[in-house]
Formats: structure tokens, C-alpha cells, sequence
């Protein structure tokens, strides 16, 4: 975790893919955070951002924090630091 020395901290990067990306109109922004923040705390954000048309979409997505998914874990359990990346990929179908 890095801060400059007026004491603000890196930004949690959220990059949104597929469908999260069409839902939220842009590939990635960034949070300002004083400090650690709950993956609970980082959605409802996300949400207050954007609106209804991605509360649908981050609700089923996996979600990523780096290179670890959040699987079952209880997203206001999970923290998130300044400076890290969250990722949210809906559900896709492929063959």
C-alpha cells in the first residue's frame, strides 16, 4: 500500500468485463479509499456509481481481487487494499 505524502492512498482499480462493462458505459475506473475497504463496501460503490442498470449485473458476477476469485467468501469479510484491482466477470457462455 503506497500514500504520497499528503497522506492519499492509491485507488482500488475496478476493471468490469462482458457484460458488467456495457452495464457500467466504461472498461475500468478508479476508487479513492483512506484505507482498506470491504469487497461489500467496493460493490455498493460500484453500484451508487452506475445505478440500476449494473446492480443486476454485479450481483452475479465473480469477482476477482488480483489473481484470487472471491468464490464463497463473504464479500464484507474480504478486504481490499489501496492500490489493488478488483475485476468482475459475469456469467458467459462458450463453447
Amino acid at each position: 500500500m503506497t500514500a504520497t505524502p499528503d497522506g492519499v492512498r492509491d485507488p482500488i482499480l475496478v476493471r468490469y468485463w462482458a457484460g458488467a462493462r456495457a452495464a457500467a458505459g466504461v472498461a475500468e475506473e478508479e476508487f479513492e479509499v483512506a484505507g482498506p475497504v470491504s469487497v461489500a463496501e467496493l460493490l455498493s460503490r460500484v453500484v451508487a456509481a452506475h445505478g440500476d442498470r449494473v446492480a443486476g449485473v454485479v450481483g452475479v458476477c465473480s469477482v476477482l481481487i488480483g489473481d484470487r476469485p472471491l468464490g464463497g467468501a463473504d464479500p464484507s469479510q474480504v478486504k481490499v487494499e489501496p492500490g489493488g484491482t478488483v475485476e468482475l466477470l459475469p456469467p458467459f457462455a462458450g463453447g
